[in-house]
């Protein structure tokens, strides 16, 4: 099973995270941050990945340390789940709608991480989560797990519906990107016979 727990325990957050790459799905998220541990929610369910995520952070300050701070523990998880990435599909992409948005999601697991992330936010907040902290999650994940990601609202109008998109599509790409390529078991999927640089 490709399986991972990551602690990260900082004077901000105490974060647990268990990932299992060939689950079904279940979620059981608790960062104290309503919206955010929807996001996890949807991102476990959608990309098939059971997802444990357990947060204690300062939210007496803000939401951004712990939200931050739970995407680098994920993309720890992630990272070390896949291992030597023998056999992974790699590349995937997608086009999520959410109502009158519209976001695309391309994934390189390539051991090389990178972010461009385009999404204009019409609101500063949904509910009392910062939009701004959408992006933070993002990059924070990508550069932990070591992949290339790019993430782009195409249009649409509402903030949540614009998060929901990008989360729910990075869902999706990692649900390919990560499953085991049939004609390929066992192969590392690069002309350099490994990932990582």
């Amino acid at each position: 099973m490709r399986t991972a727990t990551i602690k990260r325990k900082t004077k901000e957050t105490d974060i647990e995270v268990s990932v299992n790459l060939d689950g079904t799905g279940v979620a059981n998220i608790a960062t104290g941050i309503g919206f955010f541990d929807h996001m996890l929610d949807l991102l476990a369910r959608h990309s098939r990945i059971d997802l444990t995520v357990k947060a204690v952070g300062d939210l007496h300050i803000d939401y951004h340390h712990t939200t931050e701070d739970t995407g680098i523990a994920l993309g720890q998880a992630v990272k070390q789940a896949l291992g030597n990435m023998a056999g992974i599909t790699r590349y995937a992409g997608v086009h999520m709608p959410m109502d009158e948005t519209l976001s695309r999601v391309v994934i390189d697991i390539s051991g090389r991480p990178f972010l461009v992330f385009k999404a204009d936010f019409p609101r500063d907040k949904i509910g009392e989560f910062d939009t701004e902290l959408v992006r933070e999650w993002f990059q924070a994940f990508a550069m932990n797990a070591g992949v290339t990601l790019h993430v782009e609202t195409l249009y649409g109008d509402n903030s949540h519906h614009i998060a929901e998109s990008c989360f729910k599509g990075l869902a999706r790409a990692l649900r390919t990107a990560v499953a085991i390529d049939p004609k390929a078991v066992g192969e590392i999927p690069s002309t350099k016979g490994s990932l990582g640089g």
